[in-house]
């Protein structure tokens, strides 16, 4: 593995990004319980609910549904991200950071729109009911149309995939331990991953409530601005 001279344990942006991950789950906590409510003003909603906006295609990232959530994000921005921003530099660790995040909301919302569409031109009628948060309890899927458009989309899963998917590219035959103790190359665990991703995407199961497609965009993202990146700059 190639690490700079100038190696950095906890660099600027990581830092930084942790920092702002954990202000923001503890401020959702806290004005939550004054009847504020962070995820709905900051959560990624889609385009048929009332409370979109554009701002949380962004602000998403920052908004996590719990304790374990943010955890796991945080510790993965951490492992990765420390090693990626030491290479590229702050700038364009930020960058791609932001691109694969923003990408996977992209992708979330647009498999989310087709589900959406797939749903709504089988029972017109429970649209406007969804929108309203209600849903037909004698027809299943219309519970699922429900959820699609009134739950909203927190975390930043996406860029945490995308950071994934670059440190696999850049260190295909690194090491990782799953759970600590099983030895697997970087390569494998990112290919492995992201099929279980998209097994998970497809078998689309109403109980999970895990945005796989928005993980698989931050890999997809990743993927080609790295191509981009190592055709068109120089790379380090």
């Amino acid at each position: 593995m190639y690490i700079p001279s100038n190696f950095k344990e906890l660099p600027e942006v990581v830092k930084n990004l942790l920092i702002i991950n954990g202000l923001c789950f503890l401020a959702a906590i806290s004005l939550n319980n004054l009847g504020f409510d962070l995820v709905k003003i900051f959560g990624l909603h889609q385009f048929q609910s009332p409370d979109f906006r554009p701002h949380q295609i962004i602000t998403h990232l920052f908004m996590h549904g719990n304790l374990t959530h943010l955890f796991f994000n945080m510790f993965a921005l951490w492992m990765f991200g420390k090693i990626l921003e030491n290479i590229w530099g702050a700038k364009r660790f930020l960058t791609y950071y932001m691109i694969t995040g923003i990408g996977a909301a992209c992708i979330h919302l647009l498999i989310s729109q087709y589900q959406i569409i797939n749903i709504s031109n089988q029972i017109p009628d429970m649209l406007n009911l969804a929108i309203e948060g209600r849903y037909n309890p004698s027809i299943p899927i219309s519970k699922r149309l429900t959820q699609l458009i009134i739950t909203p989309t927190v975390g930043a899963s996406g860029a945490v995939f995308g950071l994934l998917l670059a440190f696999g590219m850049l260190f295909p035959n690194t090491l990782l331990y799953l759970y600590f103790a099983i030895p697997i190359k970087a390569k494998y665990f990112v290919i492995a991953y992201g099929l279980l991703e998209l097994y998970a995407g497809i078998s689309n199961n109403p109980a999970d409530n895990v945005a796989h497609f928005a993980h698989l965009g931050g890999m997809i993202f990743g993927y080609f601005l790295i191509k981009y990146w190592k055709k068109n700059i120089n790379y380090y």
